[in-house]
């Protein structure tokens, strides 16, 4: 399920990358002819953005490979780590753009403004085209829609630049561009948490977002035979696989329906949570006291052990 989708996006992210490729050469050119600090802000956004991109574009190709006895879940959580690195690398690199915003604002320097507003545009009309070639994925791709925070994020600082270089082509206030260089920042600020706190979540194998245990729990316990459930563990492998691994507990009148019940269960977390990778352990409640799986306690390799 998730290589389909994977080759489906494949393609949006090279024509991300070329149109990205040429947004960053005009502003990095134009940031230095016109001397202006907001459009080689942008241009550095820009070229993160490049990374980010072809970053993720490698995610998907290593998503590909298939699973191994080394690797049993494959290279999907690839796309995951690939979100990481591009929230963390563009995060630091706002930070970079506040502190030279801040020389540029105590110490304003003229700007060309009119080749400034031009240039921006061109990188606009850039960032809208890349945009839309990743939009239909972002909602539901956590690499994707990094990367589409990217692009979006890039459009509004664009935006930005044209309305500062209108601005200061009539009135020669060039400190606006130091003030069009934090919004920038801050706005790459906003995005990179976001991205950051959604990998990390998914890193420290935590709920997948939107999705309530309790919820998940009481749809299993409403199943007809489940006497209650208990170790019930939901996390994220990649954005298109959920990982579920629950003990349901049946009486022992309903031994003889263990693979329906079972069944049932699998059917209702497929369609209603869409969870397809299931680990479920069917115990009869008549034999609980002879369970051995306890709850999970980290302990070193060889604790309990004794030498004889």
């Amino acid at each position: 399920m998730c290589s389909d989708v994977d080759s489906q996006i494949t393609g949006k992210f090279k024509i991300a990358i070329a149109l990205t490729a040429v947004t960053l050469l005009a502003e990095v050119v134009g940031g230095f002819w016109t001397n202006s600090l907001a459009l080689l802000s942008d241009a550095a956004h820009v070229f993160m953005d490049l990374f980010a991109l072809t970053l993720s574009l490698a995610a998907v190709k290593l998503a590909r490979l298939p699973a191994s006895d080394r690797h049993t879940f494959g290279f999907h959580r690839s796309e995951v780590f690939a979100s990481f690195i591009n929230g963390l690398t563009v995060f630091l690199m706002a930070l970079v753009i506040l502190y030279e915003a801040w020389g540029r604002f105590t110490a304003p320097q003229e700007v060309k403004s009119l080749p400034m507003l031009v240039i921006a545009a061109i990188g606009l009309v850039m960032n809208l085209l890349a945009a839309r070639a990743l939009h239909r994925h972002s909602h539901d791709d956590l690499n994707v829609k990094s990367a589409f925070l990217h692009v979006i994020g890039d459009a509004a600082a664009s935006v930005g630049v044209i309305a500062g270089g209108l601005i200061m082509h009539y009135s020669g206030w060039y400190q606006l561009d130091a003030l069009i260089s934090v919004g920038i920042g801050l706005l790459i600020l906003t995005g990179a948490g976001r991205v950051l706190r959604d990998a990390v979540h998914i890193l420290m194998e935590g709920t997948p977002r939107g999705l309530e245990l309790s919820d998940v729990a009481d749809a299993i316990r409403s199943i007809e035979g489940v006497r209650d459930i208990h170790h019930l563990n939901i996390w994220t492998v990649c954005s298109h696989i959920l990982s579920l691994s629950v003990h349901v507990d049946i009486d022992s009148g309903n031994e003889e329906r263990r693979v329906m019940i079972l069944h049932a269960i699998e059917h209702l977390l497929a369609e209603r949570f869409h969870i397809n990778h299931t680990t479920i352990q069917m115990e009869c409640a008549g034999c609980e006291d002879t369970l051995i799986i306890k709850e999970l306690n980290h302990k070193p390799r060889g604790a309990g052990r004794h030498e004889h």
